[in-house]
């Protein structure tokens, strides 16, 4: 195998979770290939469904936007012949009367009103009385997986998922992940309500907060959502903060879910955000989701990887992506902007995930 063979990307933020849950769902595994000097990323390289695929994932103790924007440059300086990418991972997940989101679930970046799927909520200027207004848009996913899309979409009408089987065979296969990776249960998956009315005040240990009673789902296998994604600098643990973006965003349609690396990404680096549900954003967010939320992200990957033909990925030779990093809020191809600043930006130690 040659770098010019690998035609996916797939990006990761966390190496304990996102990272093991990515390479347990390949096919088969191949060796380490010599790297262009200017990329630090490590690999982990292999095959799903025909595809060959390239995995990193940012450094240790880094997150944000930034760090994905040079794991994505880094990654493209040795693999010139990416048609797509993938960004997949967990997220904060916010529930509504239209989108029933639990623990586990996967949440999958979909073109939604003037957004392309995904909208940086923290890019933007302030305005007077306290108000915010977003500025820039951020590119949708590329054609091809929207396709594939659209296809899983219809398979699953049909057939349902096979997401289970993913899974099973990535326990079974690793038993070692079992612990940390499998399903916690129905019963610590536990929703928190906050009156719209009670965030004027602050919320203090749940004091204000009461249990949302929630019907019991007919399957135990999670549900798979399509729309907005907010993406953003910071970990979102408060409900307030949660209202105050969705009110800045002001879309016709719900945010599903946050994360914190996708608008480093997608103007350069075309790729679909699929994210597993690991907490509701607010002030109960613990790791005990991380890993199932993790693998069923990964899981969701493996799937959609699966409708896409091979002969899409290598008919053509692609136009080899910019090898800049784009200007926050650019949609054009070209604009850039200087990676330093972009660092300075984006990275967070782990510190700030606390």
């Amino acid at each position: 195998m040659e770098p010019d063979d690998y035609t996916i990307g797939w990006i990761c933020a966390l190496g304990k979770t996102e990272l093991p849950a990515a390479a347990a769902m390949l096919d088969s595994e191949h060796p380490r290939l010599p790297q262009d000097r200017e990329d630090h990323n490590v690999y982990t390289l292999g095959e799903i469904a025909g595809h060959n695929i390239a995995i990193a994932c940012l450094p240790a103790g880094r997150y944000g936007i930034g760090a994905a924007a040079v794991a994505a440059q880094n990654m493209q300086c040795t693999f010139k012949s990416l048609r797509f990418g993938l960004m997949v991972g967990i997220g904060g997940g916010l529930p509504s009367d239209s989108h029933d989101i639990r623990l586990g679930d996967i949440v999958v970046s979909e073109p939604t009103g003037p957004y392309g799927g995904v909208v940086q909520y923290d890019l933007g200027k302030a305005l007077p009385k306290g108000g915010f207004e977003i500025k820039g848009q951020l590119d949708s996913p590329p054609t091809a997986l929207l396709n594939a899309v659209s296809a899983l979409q219809a398979r699953h009408k049909r057939k349902g998922p096979e997401l289970a089987i993913h899974l099973a065979k990535m326990l079974a296969d690793n038993p070692k992940m079992r612990a940390e990776f499998g399903c916690p249960g129905a019963e610590y998956d536990v929703l928190y309500e906050y009156p719209k009315e009670e965030l004027s005040r602050v919320v203090d240990n749940g004091q204000q907060s009461r249990v949302k009673k929630r019907e019991i789902r007919e399957s135990e296998g999670p549900k798979v959502h399509y729309g907005l994604i907010a993406t953003g600098n910071k970990v979102i643990k408060d409900p307030k903060e949660v209202l105050r973006v969705k009110e800045t965003i002001r879309s016709t349609a719900d945010v599903l879910c946050f994360e914190m690396e996708a608008a480093g990404l997608m103007n350069d680096f075309h790729c679909i955000v699929v994210r597993g549900i690991s907490d509701y954003a607010d002030e109960y967010k613990n790791d005990q989701w991380q890993g199932y939320a993790a693998a069923t992200a990964a899981a969701y990957a493996k799937e959609l990887l699966g409708v896409i033909s091979v002969l899409d990925t290598a008919a053509e030779h692609p136009q080899v992506m910019p090898q800049e990093v784009p200007t926050q809020g650019s949609n054009h191809f070209g604009s850039t902007h200087a990676v330093g600043s972009r660092i300075n930006q984006g990275n967070f130690s782990n510190s700030n995930l606390q």
